[in-house]
């Protein structure tokens, strides 16, 4: 694979009251305009549960620029009694409507997380609906990472979704067991009403601390579906679903190296073409880590492409400065390429999180 040109088209680096700006989506708007949606964090911390909100950024050349100065609050946690929404994911439903999914945070008795869908029609004006996707049955703190809702060929919408243990600890203080556990949630009524499928995907692996953390996942040609976890063990872990969803092969280790960072699969409808991003190095014992900031190991930044979703290319290198993160992107295609966006913060940001890099990436014709 060749990559014709790559150029920074935007970024989003934190400022004062404003200390941290990740997890991202993109959309196509009807005005033609692109619109990104990001966790904007407002205050003074950067911390995964501090205050944040959901926040949008518009490109109205094409994705040749973006208008970072002027971000548009789309969604507040104060709507909710609460200080923290966060990765978000922008999808167009059936019926015409812009589909934003996003988590809240919710500080109880012990941590608890919704994964919430609003909808909108036109632009985000005015909201239209509203539907609590997660939880169906277990109360509890729910990851679902930006960029991540699956379109099925079927019509049904699928969301994955890792389950984290959360309670109080004899002292007192809040306990977050780090260990995941995978769900899937499903709506075949264009996202109105989500129903939580019954099989519960595990790691088996003694020794592991996260369990099948940040899944994603990604339809195949023959209407199989893929799906991939992060996890400790220096690379991502699979399964496979025959019945969309609704059941799963046990999670195995997979071809994708990677450390404790999450991976993006995506398809591109136009040409077929599926599209991985990672990053490939693991932090094996003795690997080089700034001491005075954390970026995990999330360096370098790769590409692959895939005519089925199972073989990939030999992966293209994005970014590779060892003293950055680039973590937790959203890819949006274009007729001649695509936008990525990603987390790119380093010491100056205080950490890989804080900063989001969008970039424009355009293919030879025929790639």
């Amino acid at each position: 694979m060749k990559i014709l040109e790559s150029k920074i088209v935007g970024l989003l680096p934190p400022a004062e009251g404003n200390p941290r700006n990740s997890e991202g989506s993109f959309l196509r708007l009807d005005d033609g305009s692109i619109a990104f949606a990001y966790s904007r964090y407002t205050g003074n911390s950067a911390n995964d549960h501090a205050a944040c909100e959901i926040a949008c950024i518009y490109s109205r050349d094409g994705g040749e620029t973006f208008d970072t100065a002027h971000p548009q609050k789309l969604v507040g946690a104060e709507e909710y009694g609460e200080k923290n929404v966060m990765s978000v994911t922008l999808r167009r439903m059936h019926n015409g409507d812009i589909g934003l999914f996003y988590l809240l945070k919710q500080e109880k008795e012990r941590l608890e997380s919704r994964y919430i869908l609003r909808r909108y029609r036109g632009d985000f004006s005015y909201p239209v609906g509203e539907t609590i996707i997660a939880p169906d049955r277990v109360p509890g703190y729910y990851v679902i990472n930006n960029d991540r809702v699956e379109e099925l060929s079927s019509g049904r919408w699928l969301v994955m979704g890792a389950y984290h243990f959360t309670g109080r600890q004899r002292d007192g203080s809040p306990f977050t067991d780090p260990r995941a556990l995978a769900f899937t949630f499903c709506s075949d009524d264009d996202g109105y009403t989500w129903q939580q499928m019954d099989a519960v995907l595990a790691l088996n692996q003694p020794g592991s601390r996260t369990g099948l953390q940040e899944p994603g996942c990604v339809e195949l040609p023959g209407g199989a579906v893929y799906a991939y976890f992060r996890t400790d063990l220096s690379y991502q872990y699979e399964s496979v679903s025959a019945d969309q969803g609704e059941s799963w092969f046990q999670p195995r280790v997979s071809r994708f190296s990677s450390p404790r960072s999450p991976m993006l699969i995506k398809r591109n409808e136009k040409d077929g073409l599926y599209w991985a991003v990672w990053n490939p190095v693991p932090e094996y014992f003795g690997r080089e880590q700034p001491t005075d900031y954390w970026i995990g190991g999330r360096t370098p930044l790769v590409m692959a492409v895939s005519e089925d979703g199972v073989n990939f290319s030999q992966p293209v290198i994005l970014e590779d400065d060892p003293t950055r993160g680039f973590c937790y992107p959203a890819l949006h295609f274009l007729d001649d390429g695509m936008l990525l966006a990603y987390c790119s913060g380093g010491k100056e940001e205080k950490g890989c999180l804080n900063r989001i890099t969008i970039r424009k990436i355009t293919l030879p014709s025929g790639d």
